[in-house]
């Protein structure tokens, strides 16, 4: 591994100071992904800026409109044993819980599963489907964009040079409303998804109010299916509905073939998921109906 200077402000100004002095600089959360890439030599960094000091990284807690405000660099077993997030956002206590074994979640965060780019991270389905708005700050000033818009292909999204995930606001559930995540790996921990889909749902009655469907693992960054969702708004929750929007799903992959899974098992994989992932929020919802 290359030799590197490391920092940690406390502040957002210190650390947007550092960054601006030290171009080969990069942000350091909690570097479960950023050292393992360091020492195999695919990424190189002059300066390590530690963000886990600064305080709007690290806050989780409610506004007064109920929207989760949750910091980039909170760790991922702060968020999955959080009472309120697991009261409110359960799917997202879950996935928090899935990312690594225990020691990687004492210091692996949302954000930086986030801004690693990976097309198999897992967070990132989950933030799409609860409709998760990204902070982005620089010496310019904040920016929001939603999630889905933050990875423009594999390891590489929107941020400038300078600019940090500070962190995510997510809306209030509503009623009889509900959200799932689901993968498929080898092995039950520490391991990559092959693939992956999350899912949320409102449910009027029988009929679906509105779904959001979201992908990992099947394309060149985690994936939105718009379409799916468009398609079951105002249809009945009926298994033959479930299952056509999940072979929307399917269609809209575009999985590669690598040493975990041939594209075929990956398209495969996904209208499984897919659509037993909104059963499950379909349940969820109508239990939350009740």
């Amino acid at each position: 591994m290359k030799w590197f200077d490391y920092a940690a402000p406390g502040s957002l100004t210190e650390a947007f100071e550092l960054l601006a002095r030290h171009p080969g600089a990069r942000p350091l959360a909690g570097g479960t992904d950023l050292l393992v890439q360091m020492r195999a030599g695919e990424r190189q960094a002059d300066l390590l800026v530690d963000v886990k000091r600064i305080p709007e990284l690290n806050e989780l807690g409610c506004d007064a409109s109920g929207t989760l405000r949750l910091g980039a660099a909170v760790p991922c077993c702060v968020i999955s044993e959080s009472e309120l997030v697991r009261r409110r956002w359960p799917a997202l206590a879950e996935v928090a819980a899935m990312i690594g074994g225990v020691p990687i979640q004492s210091r692996a965060s949302l954000g930086g599963n986030l801004c690693n780019a990976a097309p198999s991270a897992d967070g990132p389905p989950v933030l799409m489907v609860l409709r998760a708005i990204c902070r982005v700050a620089g010496p310019s000033g904040e920016r929001r964009l939603p999630v889905e818009e933050f990875c423009i292909g594999p390891g590489k999204t929107v941020l400038a040079p300078g600019e940090l995930l500070v962190g995510f606001e997510i809306p209030p559930p509503e009623p009889a409303s509900g959200a799932c995540y689901l993968r498929f790996t080898p092995r039950a921990e520490m391991d990559i998804a092959v693939a992956g889909a999350a899912a949320a749902v409102r449910v009027e009655g029988e009929a679906i109010g509105w779904a959001r469907l979201a992908l990992s693992a099947v394309a060149p960054t985690p994936l939105l299916v718009r379409e799916a969702g468009e398609y079951l708004a105002g249809k009945p929750a009926t298994e033959d509905a479930i299952r056509a929007a999940a072979e929307i799903a399917r269609d809209a992959a575009r999985p590669i073939s690598d040493v975990r899974g041939t594209a075929e098992h990956r398209r495969r994989l996904v209208s499984v998921l897919a659509e037993r992932a909104l059963r499950v929020a379909v349940a969820r919802a109508r239990e939350a109906q009740a």
